[in-house]
This record gives C-alpha cells, sequence and structure tokens, in this order.
C-alpha cells in the first residue's frame, strides 16, 4: 500500500474522530444523561449483532478476497447467511412489540424497537460493503463514507438546538439512526456496481461450507474481544444506572481521540511487517518501532492526566467526573496499538489459537474487575477495570508472541506501562482527593519519558527539522 493509499484512508478515522469530539459536547447539553447512556445501550447492541450475525463469514471474506475468481459472488456468499439469520430474528423482536426497547433502554415503546431494529439492519449490511472498498484499496471513497454521516449527525443535532425541538430519547435515537442509515446508503452507492452483479451470482454451497468451516472457530475469540470493550457499559446498566452509564460513555468518546494512533498505524503496521517477513528483511525494525509507540503511550497518558480538567470547560457541571475517568479510558486505544507492535509474531506463524487465547482470559479479567469495582465506584470503576484489563491483554499478547515466535525486549515495556496505568487507576478513582500530588505524578512520569526515550525524540526533531529545512530552502537550482 502506497503512503498516497494509507493517507486517503486515515483520512475517515481522524476526521471521523474530530467530528466526534465536536457533537460530543453539544450531545451533553441536549440530553439527559440517561438518555446519553441508554443511547450507549445501543450502540453495544450494534458492535455485538454485527460480530454474531456475521459468522465470521467478513473475515472469510477478506481471506477469499484475492483468490475468488468470482468476487461479486463471493460476497453473496458471505452476506447471505448472517443476513438472513439476522432478518428472522428481527422479525421474532419485532413481534414482541417494545420488548427490544425495554431491554436496551427500560422504556417499552414499539418505535424505539423499530428504529433500533433499522440500525442493526444498516449496520450489518454497512459492515461488509465496507470491506468491499477496503479490499479494492478505495480509500478516500471508504473515508468519505466514514466523515459523511459524522458530519449529518453534527448537523442534525444541530438542527434540534435551533429550532427547539423536544430533546428526548426518542429524537437522540433518531438523529443516530438517519446517520447510521446515511452510511449504508453512501456504502451501497459507492459499491453499486459490486453489490448489483453480486445479485444474480450463483450460490457455491460447497465454498460456502468450506468458508464457514473457517469462519465459525473465530466467533469465539471476535465476542472475547467485544466483552473486552463492551461488557464494562452492561454492568453499568445492569449494577449502576443510566446516569453513570451516560458519564461513562462520554468519557470513552473523549477518549476515543486517541484512537486516531491506532487506527492510522494499524493500516500502516501488520502489511509492513508481514511484507518484511516474507523478505527475511526488517524485522529487527519491529523492536525500535515498539519503543517510538511506547514513547507516544507514556506520553499520551501523560498529557491525559495533566489535561483531562479542559475538557470540563465544554460539558454541563454534572459531568464532572469525566475529567477523572477519561484518563483511564484512553487505556484500551493505547494498550491496544502498543499490543499490536509486540504480537506480531502470532500473525507471522500463523497462530491464531494464542490471539483468541489472549482476548478471553483478558475478557474473563474484565468480568471480575467489573463485578468487583462497579457496584462501589459506578462509571470510574469500569473504566479502571477495563484499563487493568487492556494491560493483560497487552501482556499476554506479547508473551504469546515470544512462545510462539522470538524474543523481545519487554522490560521497558512492562515497566513504563506497569506504572501508567497504575497511575490512571489511581488518578480516576481517587485523583479529587489526591490533586496536587497526581499533577506532581504525572509531571515526573512526563520527564522521564523525554529522559528515557531522549534518543527517538532526538531522531524525530532531526526529521521535522530536515524536512523543514528542505522546503524552506527549496529544489536546488
Amino acid at each position: 500500500m502506497t503512503p498516497k493509499k494509507i493517507a486517503a484512508f486515515a483520512i475517515g478515522p481522524i476526521g471521523a474522530a474530530l467530528l466526534s469530539v465536536i457533537s460530543l459536547p453539544i450531545v451533553t447539553w441536549l440530553f439527559s444523561q440517561e438518555d446519553v447512556g441508554r443511547l450507549a445501550m445501543m450502540q453495544v447492541t450494534l458492535g455485538f449483532s454485527i460480530l454474531l450475525f456475521g459468522l465470521g463469514l467478513d473475515q472469510a471474506y477478506v481471506r477469499e478476497f484475492h483468490e475468488a475468481e468470482d468476487k461479486p459472488a463471493l460476497l453473496k456468499q458471505t452476506v447471505l447467511p448472517g443476513f438472513s439469520l439476522l432478518i428472522v430474528t428481527l422479525l421474532i423482536l419485532l413481534s414482541l412489540g417494545g420488548t427490544l426497547s425495554d431491554w436496551l433502554f427500560g422504556i417499552p415503546e414499539t418505535h424505539l424497537s423499530v428504529l433500533v431494529v433499522v440500525a442493526l439492519l444498516a449496520s450489518y449490511i454497512s459492515r461488509f460493503l465496507s470491506l468491499v472498498l477496503r479490499m479494492n484499496e478505495r480509500g478516500l471513497a471508504y473515508s468519505m463514507s466514514q466523515l459523511l454521516p459524522k458530519l449529518l449527525l453534527l448537523l442534525i443535532i444541530g438542527s434540534y438546538a435551533i429550532t427547539g425541538v423536544d430533546k428526548n430519547l426518542t429524537m437522540l435515537v433518531l438523529a443516530n439512526v438517519a446517520a447510521i442509515s446515511f452510511v449504508c446508503v453512501i456504502y451501497a452507492w459507492n459499491t453499486r456496481e459490486e453489490w448489483y452483479r453480486s445479485l444474480r451470482g450463483k450460490l457455491d454451497f460447497v465454498r460456502l461450507k468450506g468458508m464457514l468451516k473457517f469462519a465459525l472457530p473465530l466467533i469465539p475469540g471476535s465476542l472475547a474481544y467485544w466483552g473486552l470493550t463492551a461488557v464494562d457499559k452492561v454492568f453499568l446498566r445492569t449494577y449502576a444506572s443510566f446516569e453513570e452509564l451516560g458519564i461513562y460513555s462520554v468519557s470513552v468518546s473523549f477518549a476515543a481521540a486517541a484512537s486516531i494512533l491506532q487506527s492510522v498505524f494499524s493500516t500502516v503496521w501488520a502489511p509492513t511487517v508481514y511484507k518484511w517477513a516474507s523478505t527475511g528483511r526488517g524485522l529487527d525494525n519491529i523492536n525500535k518501532v515498539s519503543r517510538y509507540i511506547l514513547a507516544l503511550v507514556v506520553l499520551g497518558f501523560s498529557i491525559a492526566g495533566l489535561m483531562s480538567w479542559v475538557v470540563t470547560i465544554f460539558l454541563p457541571n454534572d459531568y464532572s467526573a469525566v475529567q477523572w475517568i477519561v484518563v483511564s479510558c484512553i487505556g484500551f486505544p493505547l494498550l491496544y496499538t502498543l499490543s499490536e507492535t509486540t504480537v506480531m509474531g502470532i500473525g507471522i506463524t500463523k497462530r491464531s489459537s494464542f490471539s483468541m487465547a489472549a482476548s478471553a482470559l483478558a475478557f474473563c479479567v474484565n468480568l471480575v474487575g467489573n463485578w468487583l469495582l462497579i457496584p462501589r465506584f459506578g462509571a470510574s470503576g469500569a473504566a479502571v477495570s477495563t484499563c487493568i484489563s487492556f494491560l493483560v491483554f497487552f501482556v499476554l499478547r506479547t508473551e504469546f508472541s515470544i512462545y510462539v515466535w522470538r524474543p523481545i525486549p519487554r522490560t521497558l515495556l512492562y515497566t513504563y506501562t506497569g506504572i501508567v496505568v497504575a497511575g490512571a487507576s489511581i488518578f480516576t478513582l481517587w485523583g479529587e482527593l489526591l490533586g496536587i500530588w497526581m499533577s506532581v505524578f504525572w509531571l515526573f512520569v512526563l520527564g522521564s519519558c523525554f529522559w528515557v526515550f531522549r534518543r527517538e525524540v532526538l531522531e524525530v526533531l532531526r526529521l521535522i527539522l530536515g524536512y523543514k529545512r528542505k522546503f524552506s530552502t527549496g529544489p536546488s537550482a
């Protein structure tokens, strides 16, 4: 993948994250904490349904794409089984009236159930159509399909503020369903040739059986990872309140800004490493890249700890706890990104069962952590439990990769990640009481980061100065 194509794919995640940060404060001012929390339950359900009803065939589509002669037929074979199962399930749920809405929102309203069903269908279809764009390396179309719905959601929420319509759950869900449906429409338009041809394609049941044999064993691992990232919201719904869930979902949304690093890095990293592995050259760079990402992780935690108070400027007073919770919430994207640099041995040796084991074990840790912490600390407990779980996830992926491939230096990795996760957990649970001492802690961690990684800092500065000098002098005569 060329740098130009990488940049095209990166526009979407970066732009979508920025638009989300802009729209989020508006939502908190217009809608109640309970409704923001209820919306989080719908988002959890959407993620779960894609994993469950996709039957792992989305990954089978990626695996078979380059080998398939009839790619539209491949699309039909991977979409149809899960889609049929999803339709049957949704018809049953609709026949129960407001039951689905009651499960998610605690409000048994039929119209809310219908809106959720529309979102489930649109999300499922969008998942597969997005893969068509990705596999055909149509980065700009893929990015626009992510950006435009976020812009639409911002416009709808903005119109609510201007027109003075009722700020209730129905209007909030409607805005999000409209954006999700718009995603589906854009994907359908950008892939119209592929899916139209797929309608006329023949089903190869022998091949479908082979793909299911590959895909179905992936579901437990995918569900374990989903649980690792979503079980905190389920526990908050069960053991706390929608208000706590609303505070937590806002904290997670702010922390999602750190996922820009995850999205861009993941797009570039895996293809590069597999290319190194195929040629047998460049693999020594993995340790070097790990140090750079570790430095960014420590820097991210430190800056978040020192500057988290800034979020309170944009949020209502009811969300003051977000400034403490958000620091633990960034553990998910940052530690996941770091684990991507150390887990490559599992991918290179094709021992995917170890990756699934890491997800399952970390999920179990998160289950126990949420069960212990949420009844006492609410949203803060959920954030700490998930942050610690991703530290376990990172360690397990690293150790499993070493076991199946080769050793890597990890003393510094474990020391610094342990320090920042411990600091983030204390900051989230007791930061308000400790006050200035937490600022001293984060300043110390930040200073040590610049000292320990001074070589990397100097290399980055030389690179920046080199580019600056090159563009300031212009092309030589």
